[in-house]
């Protein structure tokens, strides 16, 4: 029934709440998870001022990508830990979108939110993400109550 599930992270308690019953169902399902995470792009010269203080050999690790990584790679542990079967995809721009597109990409079966959205640093109005997703999802959205 649901083969492909698209769950959202972004580091918070809601998004680890989302990611936990998602890997629940992966795990009672035997489906594959694809777990998102959207950073905002980061300006070139703050990236050049970061660098500076790093070693020549590490400066590749300054990326607008470096904190979206750290995240996915915690909730992917998670997942791998339980047997799941899981891939981790950076994208950047708007969360709501972000998972929508790998949905749609993916051909999930089902989208996995939690209720209070993914504010992320600030930037998004609470709430918002789950919104948006539940009213342009190519398939099916679980929305799952945090609070």
């Amino acid at each position: 029934m649901f083969g492909a599930i698209v769950v959202g992270t972004d580091g918070s308690s809601t998004a680890q709440e989302a990611v936990r019953q998602a890997t629940e169902l992966a795990r009672v399902l035997g489906a594959k998870v694809y777990l998102v995470s959207a950073y905002e792009p980061v300006p070139e010269g703050r990236l050049r001022d970061e660098r500076r203080g790093v070693p020549d050999d590490l400066q590749w690790m300054v990326n607008p990508r470096e904190d979206v990584v750290e995240t996915l790679d915690q909730g992917a542990s998670t997942l791998k830990e339980s047997g799941i079967e899981v891939e981790t995809l950076a994208r950047e721009g708007d969360p709501a979108d972000a998972i929508l597109d790998v949905a749609e990409e993916k051909d999930a079966d089902l989208i996995v939110v939690g209720n209070r959205g993914m504010t992320g640093a600030k930037r998004f109005l609470l709430g918002s993400v789950p919104n948006k997703v539940s009213h342009h999802a190519p398939c099916s959205v679980m929305i799952i109550r945090t609070t």
